[in-house]
């Protein structure tokens, strides 16, 4: 039987039917799979630090004998046991303790010499490794892949130990390794300094030294970001090819607006508007990403836009993922254009479209936007609807595009023929990082605040400290100001341990806020129960609102100075800066108030970074810091799997080569039919199959 990388896992030898379905949950099915199933860490086993030279608060490696083992019962916590163990090597002892894993004792057998990683604690006068990662070591002879070398540490799945994945890695690459081909070409691996990839493959797994561990991370890296950027080079080489609409920049529509406005438009708002005047005015079809902090005036921008194309007779398709940011912007446009009438001294005709619409308002507005009276249309996903079809669409503004699939965004564009495109978020990434990632984008950036805005002071407390908390808040209630409260769910969980918005709405009305006027919303609610809670709270007809992350997007009531987050610990930190950007709206100092308990070490680094950054730039740097690329792009095109190896923050040089690669390839050879391209182009289909069309065409 021949072998191919494309063989199941339960073929190599130790897997098994059963223990291939455990891989499976793994999202490791074939050879191949393992092969690119990459370490987590590693640890230098060349050498071992003493016990005696262990230093506080770091993650260290230690090799020592069990001397004494233990299991007792917390006092405290019912049913709750800790695992005790002291080890020594020639230099010293340490305590090791584990909690609630009794199974643990089984393995420390009297004698044994385990290797231990963990983090190194200070209790009381001694030092402790709590919870560390161990290993056994058994005769010397079978230990080749384990000791005397850097070794590899895996993320695992159930019932499989360190020792034994590493030796399953070991006989794939033995048996298989030799069937690797490379797809980039020689060129590209000598102009770049790769590796080829069989050998990257293999000093990923069982590196000879530090130098080349970092050198097949290169090459590994190189290969996830170079296949990123291919059919983002493909995509914007196209639209280069396409024909849109030159629309009639220059005219009194827009003028009109902006000279009603009540503010003065910000340098990086006019230097954004003056980048899409130049996209618009040109005969190919606009594909703009605009980055903006919360409260930075995007919407305004993208109104001015929109007027651009509607003083020239095109429609306009405004998307937001929410009916309450649907209906804020839909009223909120409506006020600031009032005055804003076309040549003929006809009213812009604005309209309102959303699923929970009644099916007769629905029908009056797919027929107005047929006919074309109705020139900008502001919805949700309802704009996806097959009976929303354009007269005449020009230009299409999706808001907060993260919150839409890759599939939602190209919809919207395919109802007329096309149309300019602006991309609006409020989750900023840096620029250079930016204009790399969204390489079939052009990119504007408003990293400019309106004037008079006074930064937002963000502080955190325990659970403990809460009455310090409403305390800030009842302070802003006394000034006539309004505030915000936050829940991560809608009822208590006590299987979270964590209280909801519905129970604490009760408690503060009857309790500490009872002498003020309270709203709840949340997601449950109908949309009617929503938007008169909302009116209310928008007229200051109550006091605290109550709510769930309902709040995140484009909420904007300048009156509104407190927001108190509570559970803070149970939110990312995109989600609390961007509930953080509902307060701050107005010239008033502002406060977002964190409230947590049970922190772990990520969701502290979080708070942290809440707390001593305001800028979204920054936030979203740290964001990527703690979550990792995968985590934080998810999958921004379709297909395209998460970044398992590659870091953008960390190998900004390595992406800017692939981008210049990359570029360069589909120039030269856009549908990847030359010979030396011919791997790639298997490759890149084979993983993403919804490619083929996009390079067929070329």
């Amino acid at each position: 039987m021949n072998k191919s990388l494309n063989d199941s896992l339960r073929y190599l030898k130790g897997i098994g039917p059963r223990r291939a379905e455990t891989f499976k949950k793994l999202g490791v099915s074939s050879i191949e799979d393992l092969l690119y199933y990459f370490p987590k860490r590693y640890e230098d086993r060349t050498h071992f630090i003493p016990i005696s030279e262990l230093q506080e608060g770091l993650n260290q490696t230690i090799k020592a004998k069990v001397l004494v083992k233990g299991e007792r019962r917390s006092l405290r916590r019912k049913g709750f046991t800790i695992v005790e163990a002291v080890v020594a090597d020639q230099s010293g002892k340490l305590t090791c303790v584990w909690f609630n894993q009794p199974y643990i004792k089984e393995y420390l057998n009297l004698g044994v010499e385990l290797i231990l990683f963990g983090k190194v604690e200070r209790y009381g006068k001694r030092l402790q490794m709590s919870a560390p990662e161990f290993e056994i070591i058994l005769e010397e002879g079978d230990a080749a892949l384990d000791i005397n070398r850097l070794v590899p540490i895996y993320s695992l799945p159930e019932g499989v130990t360190q020792r034994h994945f590493r030796r399953i890695i070991k006989l794939a690459l033995d048996e298989y390794l030799s069937l690797v081909q490379d797809f980039l070409s020689f060129d590209i691996r000598t102009r770049n300094n790769l590796f080829n990839l069989a050998k990257a493959l293999l000093n990923i797994h069982f590196p000879e030294d530090s130098q080349m561990r970092m050198d097949a991370n290169s090459r590994l890296s190189f290969d996830e970001f170079f296949l990123f950027q291919l059919p983002l080079a493909l995509r914007k080489l196209k639209r280069k090819d396409k024909i849109g609409i030159a629309h009639k920049i220059e005219g009194k529509l827009a003028e009109a607006f902006i000279s009603n406005l009540p503010f003065k438009l910000t340098n990086a708002q006019e230097k954004v508007l003056a980048e899409i005047k130049s996209d618009m005015s040109r005969p190919q079809p606009m594909q703009r990403l605009l980055q903006g902090d919360v409260g930075s005036g995007k919407t305004v921008v993208s109104v001015v836009a929109a007027l651009f194309a509607i003083q020239g007779g095109w429609q306009v398709a405004l998307m937001v993922p929410t009916e309450i940011l649907a209906k804020q912007h839909y009223e909120k446009i409506r006020s600031q254009g009032h005055k804003v009438t076309k040549s003929q001294g006809e009213e812009i005709k604005i309209a309102l479209l959303t699923s929970s619409a009644n099916k007769k308002a629905k029908e009056k507005i797919f027929q107005e936007i047929r006919e074309g009276t109705i020139d900008l249309v502001i919805g949700t996903h309802a704009l996806l609807e097959e009976n929303v079809e354009f007269n005449k669409l020009g230009l299409v503004i999706i808001d907060e595009q993260h919150k839409f699939g890759v599939g939602q965004r190209a919809l919207l564009p395919k109802k007329g023929i096309n149309p300019d495109v602006l991309i609006m978020t409020a989750t900023p990434i840096p620029r250079t990082l930016a204009i790399t990632l969204y390489g079939d984008l052009d990119i504007s950036v408003i990293n400019e605040l309106p004037a008079g805005r006074l930064g937002i002071k963000t502080l955190s407390f325990t659970d403990d400290d809460r009455s310090a908390a409403y305390q800030i808040a009842k302070e802003q209630l006394k000034l006539g100001h309004q505030v915000y409260i936050v829940y991560p769910v809608i009822e208590e969980s006590y299987a979270l341990d964590i209280v909801g918005a519905k129970k604490m709405y009760e408690d503060f009305k009857s309790g500490e806020f009872k002498e003020y006027k309270l709203g709840l919303v949340h997601g449950k609610l109908k949309e009617a129960q929503q938007d008169e809670v909302m009116r209310k709270f928008k007229n200051r007809e109550l006091d605290i609102l109550v709510a769930t992350t309902i709040l995140e997007v484009g909420i904007d009531i300048p009156n509104a100075t407190c927001m108190i987050i509570e559970h803070s610990q149970r939110f990312g930190l995109a989600q609390l800066h961007q509930l953080r950007g509902r307060v701050g709206r107005a010239s008033y100092q502002s406060f977002c108030v964190l409230l947590f308990s049970a922190k772990t070490v990520e969701s502290e680094a979080r708070i942290s970074a809440m707390v001593k950054y305001g800028d979204g730039f920054r936030i979203a740097e740290e964001d990527l810091k703690i979550r990792g690329p995968g985590e934080f792009f998810g999958r921004r095109q379709s297909g395209l799997s998460e970044l398992r190896i590659a870091n953008p923050l960390t190998q900004m040089q390595l992406l800017k080569r692939s981008r210049e690669e990359a570029i360069r390839v589909i120039e030269v050879d856009p549908q990847l039919g030359a010979k030396q391209n011919l791997l790639l182009k298997q490759r890149l289909l084979l993983s993403f199959p919804e490619y083929e069309k996009l390079i067929m065409v070329g």
